[in-house]
Parts: C-alpha cells; structure tokens; sequence
C-alpha cells in the first residue's frame, strides 16, 4: 500500500484497538501493520517509533469521542444527569469491546498508561493529558450540581479526581473478574463519592 493518509489512519485505527483488546507489550509493529494492510515501509514513513504511533493513535481516539462527551456534558443537560449520561456510555462502549472481543477490556487510557508510566515517558504524558481533559467535563459537571444545591460542598476538581479514580478502579476490577455486571455500580459509588442522590428511576 502507498504513503497515503488512508494507511496512516489504518494504523491508528488498527493500533489502538490490538492495544485495546490485549496489551502495549504484547502487539508488535508486524501485528500491527499485517492487520491494518499496510506494508513496513509505510508505518516508518508515518512513525519513527511505536511509541510514536500509540501516541498517535490514543490521541485520535479522542478525537473521535470528543463530540460524545461534549454531547453528554452538556450544559443543556442537567448536572447529574451529564453524569448519568456518561455511566450509561461508559457500559455501552464496554458492552460492545466485550462482544467484538469476548472479553472485557476496561479503560483504554488508563490501561496503557499504568503498563507504561514507568518504561515510557511519551505515553506518559500522554495518557495524563487525556485524563486532565476528561476530568474537567466531570470537574464542571460536579461544580454545577454543587451550585445547585443537588452535591455536597466542597472543590469540584478534587471530586472529580476521585470519580475519575473510582470508576478506572471499577473498570479494571471488571476487567479482571471478566463480568460487565459489575459496573452496575457505576452511580452507586460516583453518586455516594460527590455527595448526591441517584436520579428517581435510576439504581
């Protein structure tokens, strides 16, 4: 295949999701370009280094989710109810990994990043990059409902940290005992964590 932008979002897209499914360690650059069609030559036109590509490729994926989250945040929606919305997401995207993969596959970012933050700086910083952007829709989200009286005092970032937290843990503990039934208890724990009720409706 030629140098063209095709084969570069080829490897982006096929990258991430063999990164997804099973590991960073595990996915060579031969896996990558034989399942994308897309010869040696060209990744190294695209890529000087794995690395590089992965970096690449996690920032793509935001790209495309960000007008999910720009939906669900949403200063239309009610502050909880951006919340509820992103519980909901968070399964249907990991209802649909675990049926094209047969498995659970959790967090993408946080996954990569806890495989590498130690081996590899550029994933590194990348991984914290995208934590800070997506915590700032819960960060606001959490402040609005502060301010209206629906959350308990206190600093809506470091609230959203903790959700951040909590939820990453609840995927990873799905992820390990191989059952979506666990995150069930996604608003039990985000709720309970920013001082709120559940939604009427919702458990």
């Amino acid at each position: 295949m030629g140098r063209t932008s095709d084969a570069r979002e080829k490897l982006l897209s096929v990258a991430f999701d063999l990164i997804h499914e099973s590991s960073y360690g595990s996915v060579s650059v031969e896996q990558i370009c034989h399942q994308a069609k897309v010869n040696k030559g060209s990744f190294y036109y695209f890529f000087k280094t794995k690395t590089d590509l992965v970096v690449a490729a996690y920032e793509e994926h935001w790209r495309l989710k960000e007008p999910n989250y720009e939906r669900m945040f949403s200063r239309k929606n009610p502050p909880l109810e951006r919340l509820r919305l992103w519980c909901d997401y968070i399964r249907k995207s990991q209802r649909q990994r675990q049926r094209k993969y047969r498995h659970v596959c959790g967090c993408p970012y946080t996954s990569v990043g806890g495989e590498l933050a130690t081996q590899d700086k550029k994933v590194r910083l990348e991984t914290q990059a995208l934590i800070d952007r997506f915590v700032k829709y819960l960060s606001g989200a959490i402040a609005d409902a502060i301010k209206d009286g629906n959350a308990s005092a206190g600093d809506p970032e470091t609230k959203a940290m903790l959700v951040h937290a909590f939820v990453v843990g609840l995927l990873l503990r799905a992820k390990i005992y191989n059952d979506l039934k666990i995150l069930g208890q996604l608003e039990a724990g985000l709720f309970a964590l920013i001082g709120a009720e559940i939604p009427k409706g919702r458990s």
